[in-house]
């Protein structure tokens, strides 16, 4: 109708990996106009046989995708879901120009990320945001989303709230739980709370959530309530018994990516998500030493991996 606001956007998703590809392709499948930015590879794969999805929460549904190795038009929203090992090299793909004053979405793991995409997009509305998932790209437009669960956290200290409610609600009308919080920095570090203890351990251990809760308890207490004062200490309390409450409720058999990522041979997140945090207690005058050793062995065993 005429005068009506549309109600489909214009969104980039900027590494259609596990996650960046199932929100890609829920909204897809809602209508909404999806544009992929992923390498040359990555663009003809989807091209040709678009993406495919198989979800115990969203179903099993394939789409058909638009993709392109630069943006080049302005958009309602861009997402960001790329690995912190990745992001300097997605970002060139993405001139900020192109995204005018469009809404920019980083679902990427650790707490410093925001300062540098404001300095990279200054015209651009930065939001926080946080996803709880187990998803995976298991080859070139094909994701595999393991996890009963997909839930995004979304906030912003700069972003008009009008702006922030009307992303949330876009995606929520596709199908995806979205929660606008009033805190950027507890987004950050909720999500960070729980994510550093699960891949530092499992990625140590070499072993999955289950046996991380039962085996390595002690442990996982002692680097969940070292990561919970760094939090507190950052502005954003965390009950440490609330984080260790998630571990034993999470599937027994979930691996993080950080695992996933030194099996399969690849450099880790380790300095987003584990260094971030020794690096923030630094700067907060606390200790973490159980963290801090964890950290160190999966540097040196990473440096050793890829010298190979």
């Amino acid at each position: 109708m005429d005068g009506m606001p549309d109600p489909l956007w214009n969104v980039a998703i900027v590494g259609p990996g596990g996650v960046g590809g199932l929100i890609g392709a829920v909204l897809a499948r809602a209508g909404h106009r999806v544009m992929f930015v992923a390498r040359p590879e990555t663009v003809d794969a989807l091209t040709t046989g678009g993406l495919t999805v198989h979800s115990g929460k969203f179903g099993d549904f394939q789409v058909p995708a638009t993709a392109t190795a630069r943006l080049s038009g302005p958009v309602d929203a861009c997402v960001l879901a790329v690995k912190a090992t990745a992001l300097d090299a997605a970002l060139e793909r993405v001139p900020a120009g192109a995204l005018g004053d469009g809404l920019v979405l980083p679902l990427l793991n650790g707490v410093e990320h925001l300062p540098l995409l404001r300095t990279r997009f200054p015209a651009a509305q930065v939001v926080a945001g946080a996803i709880r998932v187990e998803t995976t790209r298991v080859a070139p437009g094909r994701i595999e989303h393991t996890s009963p669960f997909s839930g995004i956290e979304v906030a912003s200290d700069t972003a008009p709230g009008e702006r922030v409610e009307a992303l949330a609600a876009q995606f929520r009308r596709a199908g995806l739980d979205v929660t606008v919080r009033d805190d950027e920095t507890a987004v950050l570090w909720d999500k960070l709370a729980f994510l550093a203890p699960l891949a530092l351990l499992t990625t140590a251990a070499g072993a999955p959530a289950g046996t991380i809760r039962t085996q390595w308890r002690e442990t996982l207490e002692a680097v969940v309530g070292e990561i919970a004062s760094v939090a507190t200490a950052a502005g954003a309390p965390v009950d440490p018994a609330t984080i260790l409450g998630m571990f034993d409720r999470v599937p027994a058999g979930m691996k993080s990516s950080m695992q996933r990522d030194a099996e399969a041979g690849r450099a880790t997140e380790l300095d987003a998500i584990g260094t971030a945090v020794l690096r923030a207690a630094d700067r907060y005058g606390l200790t973490t030493p159980v963290t801090a050793r964890l950290v160190d062995e999966l540097s040196t065993r990473e440096s050793a991996r890829l010298a190979e």
